[in-house]
Protein backbone atom coordinates (compact mmCIF):
# COMPACT_ATOMS: atom_id res chain seq x y z
CA UNK A 1 0.00 0.00 0.00
CA UNK A 2 2.83 2.38 0.89
CA UNK A 3 4.56 1.53 -2.39
CA UNK A 4 1.36 2.31 -4.31
CA UNK A 5 0.92 5.66 -2.54
CA UNK A 6 4.51 6.62 -3.29
CA UNK A 7 4.09 5.73 -6.95
CA UNK A 8 0.89 7.78 -7.07
CA UNK A 9 2.63 10.84 -5.60
CA UNK A 10 5.54 10.51 -8.04
CA UNK A 11 3.17 10.12 -10.98
CA UNK A 12 1.05 13.08 -9.89
CA UNK A 13 4.20 15.24 -9.50
CA UNK A 14 5.45 14.29 -12.96
CA UNK A 15 2.08 14.97 -14.57
CA UNK A 16 1.77 18.35 -12.81
CA UNK A 17 5.29 19.35 -13.88
CA UNK A 18 4.67 18.23 -17.47
CA UNK A 19 1.36 20.13 -17.64
CA UNK A 20 2.99 23.28 -16.30
CA UNK A 21 5.85 22.99 -18.78
CA UNK A 22 3.36 22.40 -21.60
CA UNK A 23 1.36 25.49 -20.60
CA UNK A 24 4.51 27.64 -20.63
CA UNK A 25 5.49 26.33 -24.05
CA UNK A 26 1.98 26.81 -25.48
CA UNK A 27 1.61 30.36 -24.12
CA UNK A 28 5.10 31.44 -25.24
CA UNK A 29 4.73 29.87 -28.69
CA UNK A 30 1.25 31.35 -29.12
CA UNK A 31 2.43 34.85 -28.22
CA UNK A 32 5.41 34.54 -30.57
CA UNK A 33 3.33 33.11 -33.42
CA UNK A 34 0.53 35.69 -33.20
CA UNK A 35 3.06 38.50 -33.61
CA UNK A 36 5.19 36.77 -36.24
CA UNK A 37 4.47 39.24 -39.07
CA UNK A 38 5.39 42.22 -36.88
CA UNK A 39 8.98 41.21 -36.09
CA UNK A 40 11.12 43.66 -38.03
CA UNK A 41 13.16 46.78 -37.40
CA UNK A 42 10.07 48.93 -37.81
CA UNK A 43 8.61 47.30 -34.70
CA UNK A 44 11.46 48.76 -32.63
CA UNK A 45 12.40 51.94 -34.46
CA UNK A 46 9.21 52.81 -36.37
CA UNK A 47 9.94 54.86 -39.46
CA UNK A 48 13.10 56.37 -37.97
CA UNK A 49 16.57 55.28 -39.05
CA UNK A 50 17.87 52.89 -36.31
CA UNK A 51 21.16 54.77 -35.94
CA UNK A 52 19.37 58.11 -35.58
CA UNK A 53 17.01 56.57 -33.03
CA UNK A 54 19.78 54.98 -30.95
CA UNK A 55 21.82 58.19 -30.97
CA UNK A 56 18.78 60.24 -30.03
CA UNK A 57 18.90 62.37 -33.17
CA UNK A 58 15.25 61.73 -33.98
CA UNK A 59 12.40 60.75 -31.63
CA UNK A 60 10.64 57.40 -32.09
CA UNK A 61 6.88 57.68 -31.76
CA UNK A 62 5.61 54.62 -33.66
CA UNK A 63 8.11 52.01 -32.47
CA UNK A 64 8.79 50.15 -29.23
CA UNK A 65 12.27 51.50 -28.49
CA UNK A 66 11.02 54.10 -25.95
CA UNK A 67 8.83 51.48 -24.24
CA UNK A 68 11.73 49.00 -24.07
CA UNK A 69 14.09 51.63 -22.66
CA UNK A 70 11.45 52.87 -20.23
CA UNK A 71 10.68 49.38 -18.95
CA UNK A 72 14.35 48.47 -18.46
CA UNK A 73 15.07 51.76 -16.67
CA UNK A 74 11.93 51.42 -14.55
CA UNK A 75 12.81 47.89 -13.38
CA UNK A 76 16.44 48.83 -12.66
CA UNK A 77 15.40 51.90 -10.63
CA UNK A 78 12.77 49.94 -8.70
CA UNK A 79 15.29 47.22 -7.81
CA UNK A 80 17.95 49.80 -6.95
CA UNK A 81 15.52 51.20 -4.38
CA UNK A 82 14.05 47.94 -3.08
CA UNK A 83 17.08 45.63 -2.97
CA UNK A 84 19.22 47.39 -0.30
CA UNK A 85 16.20 48.03 1.92
CA UNK A 86 14.90 44.49 1.41
CA UNK A 87 18.26 42.87 2.15
CA UNK A 88 18.81 44.98 5.28
CA UNK A 89 15.29 44.29 6.59
CA UNK A 90 15.58 40.58 5.82
CA UNK A 91 18.89 40.39 7.70
CA UNK A 92 17.35 42.21 10.66
CA UNK A 93 14.36 39.87 10.78
CA UNK A 94 16.49 36.73 10.51
CA UNK A 95 19.37 37.66 12.80
CA UNK A 96 18.57 40.56 15.10
CA UNK A 97 14.81 40.91 15.63
CA UNK A 98 13.28 39.61 18.91
CA UNK A 99 11.08 36.57 18.29
CA UNK A 100 7.83 38.46 18.99
CA UNK A 101 8.72 41.27 16.59
CA UNK A 102 9.84 38.71 14.02
CA UNK A 103 6.42 37.05 14.04
CA UNK A 104 4.55 40.35 13.79
CA UNK A 105 6.76 41.83 11.06
CA UNK A 106 6.81 38.58 9.06
CA UNK A 107 3.00 38.54 9.07
CA UNK A 108 2.94 42.21 8.07
CA UNK A 109 5.25 41.65 5.09
CA UNK A 110 3.24 38.61 4.01
CA UNK A 111 0.14 40.82 3.98
CA UNK A 112 2.00 43.51 2.02
CA UNK A 113 3.07 40.88 -0.55
CA UNK A 114 -0.59 40.14 -1.21
CA UNK A 115 -1.64 43.77 -1.46
CA UNK A 116 -3.32 44.55 -4.83
CA UNK A 117 -1.03 46.60 -7.03
CA UNK A 118 -3.82 49.06 -7.80
CA UNK A 119 -3.83 50.07 -4.10
CA UNK A 120 -0.10 50.83 -4.25
CA UNK A 121 -0.65 52.69 -7.52
CA UNK A 122 -3.36 54.79 -5.90
CA UNK A 123 -1.04 55.56 -2.96
CA UNK A 124 1.67 56.61 -5.43
CA UNK A 125 -0.88 58.80 -7.19
CA UNK A 126 -1.76 60.48 -3.87
CA UNK A 127 1.94 61.14 -3.24
CA UNK A 128 2.21 62.58 -6.74
CA UNK A 129 -0.64 65.02 -6.07
CA UNK A 130 0.93 66.07 -2.74
CA UNK A 131 4.35 66.65 -4.34
CA UNK A 132 2.75 68.53 -7.22
CA UNK A 133 1.07 70.89 -4.75
CA UNK A 134 4.30 71.23 -2.77
CA UNK A 135 6.45 71.87 -5.87
CA UNK A 136 3.99 73.18 -8.49
CA UNK A 137 5.22 72.79 -12.06
CA UNK A 138 8.32 70.87 -11.00
CA UNK A 139 7.13 67.40 -9.91
CA UNK A 140 4.23 65.43 -11.36
CA UNK A 141 3.63 61.87 -12.54
CA UNK A 142 7.07 60.63 -13.54
CA UNK A 143 9.47 57.72 -13.80
CA UNK A 144 10.89 58.29 -10.31
CA UNK A 145 7.52 58.00 -8.54
CA UNK A 146 6.64 54.92 -10.62
CA UNK A 147 9.98 53.32 -9.68
CA UNK A 148 9.48 54.12 -5.98
CA UNK A 149 5.95 52.68 -6.09
CA UNK A 150 7.14 49.51 -7.85
CA UNK A 151 10.01 49.25 -5.38
CA UNK A 152 7.49 49.27 -2.55
CA UNK A 153 5.45 46.65 -4.41
CA UNK A 154 8.35 44.18 -4.72
CA UNK A 155 9.94 44.96 -1.35
CA UNK A 156 8.10 42.20 0.61
CA UNK A 157 9.35 39.53 -1.85
CA UNK A 158 12.99 40.53 -1.27
CA UNK A 159 12.56 40.85 2.50
CA UNK A 160 10.93 37.45 2.98
CA UNK A 161 13.25 35.62 0.57
CA UNK A 162 16.28 37.09 2.37
CA UNK A 163 14.89 36.21 5.79
CA UNK A 164 13.96 32.65 4.82
CA UNK A 165 17.28 32.13 3.04
CA UNK A 166 19.28 33.16 6.11
CA UNK A 167 17.10 31.12 8.47
CA UNK A 168 17.54 28.01 6.32
CA UNK A 169 21.34 27.93 6.73
CA UNK A 170 22.38 24.78 8.59
CA UNK A 171 22.97 25.27 12.35
CA UNK A 172 26.47 23.76 12.07
CA UNK A 173 27.54 26.44 9.58
CA UNK A 174 25.87 29.12 11.68
CA UNK A 175 27.73 28.12 14.88
CA UNK A 176 31.19 27.52 13.40
CA UNK A 177 32.18 31.17 12.89
CA UNK A 178 31.21 32.37 16.43
CA UNK A 179 33.10 29.39 17.85
CA UNK A 180 36.21 30.69 16.05
CA UNK A 181 35.76 34.17 17.50
CA UNK A 182 33.86 35.89 14.67
CA UNK A 183 31.46 38.69 15.52
CA UNK A 184 27.81 38.49 14.58
CA UNK A 185 28.25 40.73 11.53
CA UNK A 186 31.34 38.79 10.43
CA UNK A 187 29.29 35.58 10.66
CA UNK A 188 26.55 37.14 8.51
CA UNK A 189 29.01 38.65 6.04
CA UNK A 190 31.35 35.68 5.57
CA UNK A 191 29.16 32.64 6.31
CA UNK A 192 25.41 33.23 6.15
CA UNK A 193 25.17 35.52 3.10
CA UNK A 194 27.47 33.39 0.88
CA UNK A 195 25.56 30.25 1.90
CA UNK A 196 22.21 31.78 0.99
CA UNK A 197 23.12 33.84 -2.09
CA UNK A 198 21.20 31.68 -4.56
CA UNK A 199 17.99 31.80 -2.48
CA UNK A 200 18.25 35.57 -2.04
CA UNK A 201 18.80 36.00 -5.78
CA UNK A 202 15.72 33.85 -6.32
CA UNK A 203 13.66 36.45 -4.49
CA UNK A 204 15.24 39.28 -6.49
CA UNK A 205 14.51 37.45 -9.75
CA UNK A 206 10.90 37.09 -8.65
CA UNK A 207 10.87 40.83 -7.93
CA UNK A 208 12.22 41.55 -11.44
CA UNK A 209 9.36 39.67 -13.05
CA UNK A 210 6.80 41.35 -10.79
CA UNK A 211 8.15 44.84 -11.51
CA UNK A 212 8.41 44.28 -15.26
CA UNK A 213 4.85 43.05 -15.77
CA UNK A 214 2.85 45.34 -13.48
CA UNK A 215 0.63 47.87 -15.20
CA UNK A 216 -1.72 49.18 -12.52
CA UNK A 217 1.00 50.96 -10.54
CA UNK A 218 2.60 52.77 -13.46
CA UNK A 219 -0.76 53.73 -15.02
CA UNK A 220 -1.44 55.95 -12.01
CA UNK A 221 2.04 57.30 -11.44
CA UNK A 222 3.70 58.29 -14.69
CA UNK A 223 3.41 56.09 -17.79
CA UNK A 224 1.87 57.52 -20.99
CA UNK A 225 1.28 56.19 -24.49
CA UNK A 226 3.77 58.47 -26.24
CA UNK A 227 6.68 60.14 -24.48
CA UNK A 228 9.81 59.18 -26.44
CA UNK A 229 13.02 57.95 -24.85
CA UNK A 230 13.27 58.71 -21.11
CA UNK A 231 15.53 61.72 -20.60
CA UNK A 232 15.00 62.32 -16.88
CA UNK A 233 13.63 60.53 -13.82
CA UNK A 234 11.23 63.45 -13.36
CA UNK A 235 9.52 63.03 -16.72
CA UNK A 236 6.77 60.74 -17.95
CA UNK A 237 7.80 57.62 -19.83
CA UNK A 238 6.63 54.68 -21.92
CA UNK A 239 6.59 51.05 -20.80
CA UNK A 240 5.86 47.74 -22.51
CA UNK A 241 3.13 46.52 -20.07
CA UNK A 242 1.14 49.70 -20.59
CA UNK A 243 1.65 49.56 -24.37
CA UNK A 244 0.38 45.96 -24.43
CA UNK A 245 -2.66 46.92 -22.36
CA UNK A 246 -3.33 50.01 -24.48
CA UNK A 247 -2.93 48.38 -27.89
CA UNK A 248 -4.92 45.27 -26.96
CA UNK A 249 -7.85 47.34 -25.71
CA UNK A 250 -7.78 50.06 -28.38
CA UNK A 251 -6.62 48.27 -31.55
CA UNK A 252 -8.51 48.97 -34.76
CA UNK A 253 -6.59 46.76 -37.23
CA UNK A 254 -5.07 43.30 -37.14
CA UNK A 255 -1.63 44.85 -37.62
CA UNK A 256 -1.96 46.74 -34.32
CA UNK A 257 -3.01 43.54 -32.54
CA UNK A 258 0.01 41.71 -34.01
CA UNK A 259 2.16 44.55 -32.71
CA UNK A 260 0.67 43.95 -29.25
CA UNK A 261 1.62 40.25 -29.37
CA UNK A 262 5.09 41.14 -30.61
CA UNK A 263 5.45 43.59 -27.72
CA UNK A 264 4.39 40.82 -25.32
CA UNK A 265 7.10 38.55 -26.66
CA UNK A 266 9.65 41.36 -26.36
CA UNK A 267 8.60 41.80 -22.73
CA UNK A 268 9.28 38.09 -22.16
CA UNK A 269 12.70 38.49 -23.78
CA UNK A 270 13.45 41.55 -21.66
CA UNK A 271 12.52 39.66 -18.48
CA UNK A 272 14.70 36.76 -19.63
CA UNK A 273 17.61 39.15 -20.18
CA UNK A 274 17.18 40.64 -16.70
CA UNK A 275 16.98 37.13 -15.22
CA UNK A 276 20.22 36.29 -17.02
CA UNK A 277 21.87 39.39 -15.56
CA UNK A 278 20.72 38.33 -12.09
CA UNK A 279 22.13 34.84 -12.68
CA UNK A 280 25.50 36.26 -13.77
CA UNK A 281 25.48 38.57 -10.74
CA UNK A 282 24.78 35.57 -8.50
CA UNK A 283 27.76 33.70 -9.95
CA UNK A 284 29.92 36.79 -9.46
CA UNK A 285 28.89 37.13 -5.83
CA UNK A 286 29.37 33.44 -5.14
CA UNK A 287 32.86 33.47 -6.67
CA UNK A 288 33.77 36.72 -4.91
CA UNK A 289 32.63 35.48 -1.51
CA UNK A 290 34.19 32.07 -1.92
CA UNK A 291 37.66 33.51 -2.59
CA UNK A 292 37.73 35.42 0.72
Amino acid sequence: MRWLAERFIIGLSLISTALLFLCVVVVTTSVFWRGLDAYNLQLIFGTVNPLDALLGRKPVFNGLLPALAGTALLVCCALAVATPVGLATGIYLAEYAPSRWRVVLSALFDILAGLPSIVIGLSGFAVTIYLHRLFPGRIGPCLLISALSLGFLVLPYIIRSTQLALESVEPAARLTAPALGATRWQTIRHVLLPASTSRILGGIILAIGRAAEDTAVIMLTGVVASAGLPRSLLEQFEALPFFIYYISSQYSTSDELEMGFAASFLLLLLCGFLFLLAFVFEKFLTRNFSTR
